[in-house]
């Protein structure tokens, strides 16, 4: 929370300085916001047909409820994955440069893009006790200088005022999963999180976040430690779905 607040202080003094402008064209914008109306447009939402446990967008003319294959051949341990945006274009430009550019007030631009993934009829409504951040590895951590999951649950959990807790902790470096298929995904997350010390989940309807949906295997591993330490539910959020 401390270091959210010094990102607020450090945008503060920066908005007295420069005029807003579009962070993808550069053309002037209002101020508190980040995209032009032109490029606002360009960022497209998740609409069915898609797969009701992990946002796969399917392009057919698919009109019930299905699973797609990448669910169907493994064991599912979240309730379901929910993505606002697709992961490509300006929404891939604009969480890139949010998590690797260093542009730390992105993140209220992609909490917003989260918080959209709420009104999807698999979440809204539903009741969670507690917001929990996918976490990075202590390395990475400092490499980067934040967890950007860490960040979007802090933001929603003010949009929401449900509690935001960093219940996990990532004890395992991992590769970068980028250039890995679902099964070497899967093996490269074994046993590579874990609970924090004195942490407790029973009985607890959790709310998983991080910023981008790509296969599913972080957030299912996450959701299967979650599930074996007694929580009663697990379902995800993210911005977007790669």
């Amino acid at each position: 929370m401390i270091a959210l607040q010094k990102f607020d202080l450090l945008e503060a003094a920066v908005s007295l300085l420069y005029p807003s402008v579009c962070t993808i064209c550069g053309r002037s914008i209002r101020a508190g916001e980040y995209l032009c109306d032109q490029c606002e447009t360009k960022a497209v939402r998740i609409v069915a047909p898609f797969c009701e446990k992990c946002s796969e967008p399917f392009e057919g003319a698919i009109t019930s409820a299905f699973t797609c294959a990448n669910c169907a051949h493994r064991t599912i341990y979240f309730d379901a994955a929910v993505a606002a945006y697709r992961g490509r274009g300006i929404v891939r430009e604009v969480i890139h440069e949010f998590k690797y550019g260093r542009k730390i007030h992105l993140r209220h631009l992609v909490a917003r893009w989260l918080h959209a993934a709420l009104d999807d009829e698999r979440l809204c409504g539903r009741r969670f006790d507690v917001i929990i951040p996918v976490p990075l590895h202590p390395t990475r951590q400092r490499e980067r200088g934040f967890n950007q999951a860490s960040l979007l649950a802090e933001l929603l959990s003010a949009q929401t005022s449900i509690p935001a807790k960093p219940v996990l902790e990532r004890i395992r470096y991992t590769t970068t999963q980028t250039a890995l298929d679902r099964s070497e995904r899967m093996e490269n997350l074994h046993n590579a999180f874990r609970l924090r010390k004195n942490a407790d989940v029973r009985g607890l309807r959790v709310l998983l976040v991080d910023d981008v949906l790509t296969t599913g295997s972080t957030l299912n591993e996450c959701a299967r430690l979650l599930k074996r330490a007694g929580a009663l539910s697990v379902h995800a959020a993210t911005a977007a779905r790669a």
